[in-house]
């Protein structure tokens, strides 16, 4: 990543480069250079084989006797691509729960979807808890309430079976889909529990993007929609559950495209794999969890009918190396893999090796 300002000034200005509220320091990744030329002055940033710290905003401040000047800030997301024969280690690590099936704040009760944030905190939806609880990297013995846990209800402070969540960096809130309310959330995260923002069905129209032609196995059917994924293209991506396969929807399109499906020789061994949690990396890369054989798989673009086991596959139970029906899953920025495991009432982490 390389960052130039052009300055004119007598005398020479001098640069100071910010990320965020801090002073940049040049380590052997940053090198700030200046290089003169006519009148003008050329400053440079350079931070070489970028890494997910280095994510946020940066800005500059010139100056000399005369006066200074700011920046414009500029934001740079560091995306990470998962390569495509990455592996992960087989055994897991529980990260949250694994205490049995509870309420208490190091117990979960069939946790659902699950998000990762950019410092590896995971918030959880814990499904028949009726809140959604963080847990912090590092912290594996209690997590922290931050949404509803006041008892199953429809008030703006409690949820009914909330099975997914997700952080909102430009807001700084949770968006949270709240099943028995048939509802979605917003939770903000500074004011706790005080202030939520609804969106409930008839208050805005909405556009179909997806299904739409009843119930069936056409491509422009679903039978059983469960999670979806949108990428930077928008193309959505939706677990189509009952169907057994996970369905690509182009924008503006009438059809899906089926991009992980029950053929070949891996469906002739699984009957009913019935596809949840799925995620989509910066290459295209399918990864989808499938609690009827509790494992989850790796889809690589153009290659729908065999995927790639990436972990579990050993059967049902609570070992390390199993699970028991996986449903929500997510990666953190470095790669690492996170399960929901939701009879093991446990949130298991899977380390890229």
């Amino acid at each position: 990543m390389t960052l130039r300002i052009t300055a004119i000034g007598t005398p020479k200005p001098g640069i100071v480069w910010m990320k965020g509220n801090n002073k940049i320091k040049p380590i052997d990744r940053i090198h700030e250079t200046t290089q003169n030329h006519d009148d003008d002055y050329i400053y440079t940033l350079e931070i070489v084989n970028l890494q997910p710290e280095d994510e946020g905003e940066y800005s500059a401040t010139i100056s000399n006797i005369g006066g200074s000047l700011q920046s414009n800030k500029y934001k740079i997301t560091v995306s990470i691509n998962i390569p495509a024969n990455a592996t992960w280690k087989q055994n897991g690590v529980t990260i949250a729960g694994g205490n049995g099936e509870g309420d208490a704040t190091n117990q979960l009760n069939h946790p659902y979807g699950l998000f990762v944030d950019d410092d590896q905190t995971v918030v959880i939806a814990d499904y028949w808890n009726h809140r959604i609880m963080q847990w912090k990297n590092g912290d594996t013995t209690n997590g922290q309430i931050v949404a509803g846990g006041n008892g199953v209800g429809d008030g703006l402070h409690q949820f009914d079976q909330p099975t997914d969540v997700l952080i909102d960096k430009k807001t700084d809130s949770l968006i949270i889909c709240d099943l028995g309310n048939r509802r979605v959330v917003r939770w903000s995260r500074r004011s706790g529990t005080t202030q939520v923002r609804r969106y409930q069905l008839g208050e805005k129209n909405g556009t179909l993007v997806a299904g739409g032609n009843g119930e069936g196995a056409n491509l422009n059917q679903l039978h059983q929609p469960g999670y979806l994924f949108v990428d930077r293209q928008q193309n959505v991506y939706v677990s189509d559950i009952n169907n057994h396969r996970v369905m690509k929807w182009v924008e503006g399109a009438k059809e899906g495209i089926a991009v992980a499906e029950r053929q070949g020789q891996w469906y002739a061994l699984i009957q009913s794999p019935h596809p949840n949690g799925i995620f989509v990396d910066t290459l295209g890369t399918l990864y989808v969890a499938y609690w009827g054989n509790h494992r989850v798989m790796r889809w690589t673009q153009g290659d729908k009918k065999q995927g790639t086991l990436i972990v579990g596959g050993n059967g049902r139970g609570a070992g390390v190396n199993q699970f028991n029906i996986p449903i929500g899953l997510s990666f953190d920025r470095h790669g690492n893999l996170y399960v929901a495991d939701r009879d093991n009432n446990r949130v298991q982490r899977f380390s890229i090796e």
